[in-house]
This record gives structure tokens, sequence and C-alpha cells, in this order.
């Protein structure tokens, strides 16, 4: 990976977890303030909904984070090695963690009528696409077990032929 993709990966990265600690400091005290006119058959939606915005912010901070080390792995070369699967395990929890934060507040939703049932089936499908990437990321985790046994072999064989020289 060139440096100039490390830069912008870089400023992305910085750029999205700055804006996310915006999130949890700005926007979810003021969505707070705005949530207490709520209707009062509705009030019981209050504190989960924050709950999952602040719990899906963090989640989301845990995989910038881990992108980040990922990254510095990838620049240094070493990423090809058994430290890096420990980032990619806790990528996949965050995203399962956010999957689960937002299936579960699809079922909050979903009784009485305060909630229009296209919303909980969007929440649901959003709940559902998040799964998914955790799924494209355990693929891609395969990928990367794959390519470790490889270095690894290639290192012993190289070794080897060392020894054989």
């Amino acid at each position: 990976m060139g440096r100039l993709t490390v830069l912008a990966l870089r400023a992305v990265l910085v750029l999205l977890l700055t804006g996310s600690v915006l999130v949890q400091a700005v926007m979810v005290p003021l969505l707070a303030i705005d949530l207490r006119g709520m209707d009062a058959d509705i009030e019981y939606l209050r504190a989960p909904l924050l709950s999952v915005i602040v719990l899906g912010t963090a989640a989301v901070e845990v995989v910038l984070m881990c992108v980040w080390r990922l990254v510095t792995m990838v620049r240094r070369g070493t990423v090809f090695s058994h430290a890096a699967f420990r980032y990619v395990h806790v990528v996949i929890g965050a995203v399962v963690a956010a999957a689960c934060l937002l299936f579960g507040l699809a079922v909050l939703l979903a009784p009485g009528e305060a909630v229009a049932p296209g919303v909980v089936l969007l929440v649901g499908g959003a709940a559902l696409a998040v799964l998914g990437v955790a799924l494209v990321v355990l693929v891609l985790r395969m990928l990367l077990a794959q390519a470790v046994e490889r270095d690894v072999a290639a290192t012993r064989m190289q070794a080897e032929l060392d020894e054989v020289i």
C-alpha cells in the first residue's frame, strides 16, 4: 500500500472518528432534549433509542480504531501475521453487536401503532445489512488466514532452501 493511500485512508478515519465523537458529545444530548416532548404512548422508546445510538456509535469507533491498526500493520508489512487476527475478530464482534442493537431496536419499535410497520422493516433490513457486513469481514478473515498460512510455509521453505545452499 502506497504512502499516499495510507495517508488518505488515515485522513478519512480521523474525520469519521471526529464525526462519531461529535455525534456522541453534541447530537445525542440534543436528541435527548428533543425526545423529552414525546407522546406518552412512545415514551418508553426514549432510553432504548438513545442507548442504541450511543452504543452503535461506540461500535463504529471500535471498528475505526481496528482499521487504523490494520492499516499500520499493512504499512509495516506485518499484516500477514497472527497479530492481525485480534483486530479482525474485534471488528467482527463490533459489527455483530451493532446488528444486534438494530435488531433489538426493531423489536422495540414493532408493538403498537406508534411507529409505522415500514419503519420497523427498514430498521430490520438495516440490521440484516450490517450483519451482512460482518459476514463479508468473516470471509476476508478466512482469506487472511490462508495468506498467513502460505506466508509461514514460504518462510519455512526459504529457511530449508537456505540450509541446503
